[in-house]
């Protein structure tokens, strides 16, 4: 079987091919990704890297030279803030310029690496399944465009598995945790709402395990939220990071409608300056102030997807990772 995985140089991409490399039945990985990080390049007779951007027709077209049997996408620009036309580009297009040459060369299956913001709607959202209403306007740009790459997949009609992970940490994680102690650092993390607010978060681990679980099943054409299984309260976490790493906890509250006025406000400027992200988005400040949890029994009895490493223990492994990472920083 030989398997092609975008976003291969990334945080989740790497863990997936570091997860899969050494199952019998694959017998070549096709890697691609926009730039190399010396932490996510994996060395191994199986895996060929080829860099470039999924944008460009041609250079997608030259990515299928081998045969491949299983395409998984997890290339994608995630951010809170960013233009339409970035989000169009980088969840939309490319996901067209796949699913073309994967028609062209008769793909087996295509596993797609959405999101839950899909559902997010700035309430406190509990056990949120797979076939829950939609808000009538997505929240932004990023799960607009993730929706619909979603619903190109469908229209394909090629075999797929759509997984909706929620909230990606452990080792090698450079996007939510790294971002949250920046803003600590820098004074700038405080407690959005009232602090109680219990949410999902999904072991990379884990999510690896369901890619690779995503690529046998028999349960094809579905789509799968995916987490931990282990509702936490996101403050007491975000917590127990920081000290875990000699940064002290976060006291300060701010009222979430104070927040969420401000983020309008920031965000109206914004507009007045295009590529200017704000400090504050409304998306940023509901994520962190609102409950949010998803129901995973569908991936459990039809994906057979069980999480095998604990919140806690995913934390721990991000924790050394980080404390490594900059250590041998600091002895450059």
């Amino acid at each position: 079987m030989n398997i092609l995985i975008t976003g291969a140089t990334g945080f989740l991409g790497s863990r997936i091919i570091e997860h899969i490399i050494d199952l019998k039945e694959i017998k070549h990985i096709t890697a691609t990704g926009r730039k190399f990080s010396v932490d996510n390049k994996l060395i191994n007779t199986k895996v060929d890297y080829i860099l470039g951007d999924l944008e460009n027709v041609n250079f997608v077209k030259s990515l299928f030279k081998k045969d491949i049997d299983v395409v998984i996408n997890c290339a994608s620009l995630s951010s809170p803030w960013g233009s339409k036309k970035s989000f169009y580009n980088s969840n939309l297009l490319t996901q067209k310029n796949l699913l073309n040459e994967s028609l062209n060369a008769s793909v087996r299956r295509f596993i797609y690496i959405s999101t839950p913001s899909i559902y997010f709607n700035f309430k406190d959202s509990i056990n949120i399944h797979e076939n829950s209403p939609l808000p009538k306007k997505m929240v932004n740009n990023y799960a607009k465009t993730k929706w619909n790459a979603e619903c190109l997949l469908r229209e394909s009609k090629i075999p797929y598995v759509i997984l909706r992970p929620r909230a990606l940490i452990g080792r090698g994680d450079t996007v939510i945790m790294p971002r949250l102690i920046r803003s600590c650092l820098e004074n700038k993390l405080k407690i959005m709402g009232n602090g109680k607010n219990i949410v999902d978060l999904t072991s990379v681990s884990n999510m690896a395990e369901a890619v690779s679980l995503s690529i046998f099943t028999e349960n094809f054409n579905e789509s799968y939220n995916i987490s931990n299984d282990d509702p936490v309260n996101l403050w007491e976490s975000i917590n127990a990071i920081l000290e875990a790493i000699n940064i002290p906890k976060i006291k300060k509250k701010i009222p979430y409608s104070i927040l969420y006025f401000a983020a309008q406000l920031m965000e109206f400027k914004a507009r007045l300056s295009p590529g200017k992200e704000p400090v504050l988005t409304k998306y940023s400040v509901g994520v962190l102030a609102k409950s949010f949890t998803l129901d995973i029994e569908k991936a459990k009895t039809k994906l057979n997807y069980y999480p095998k490493q604990t919140t806690s223990e995913s934390i721990e492994e991000f924790v050394q990772w980080y404390k490594k990472k900059n250590n041998d920083k600091s002895e450059i």
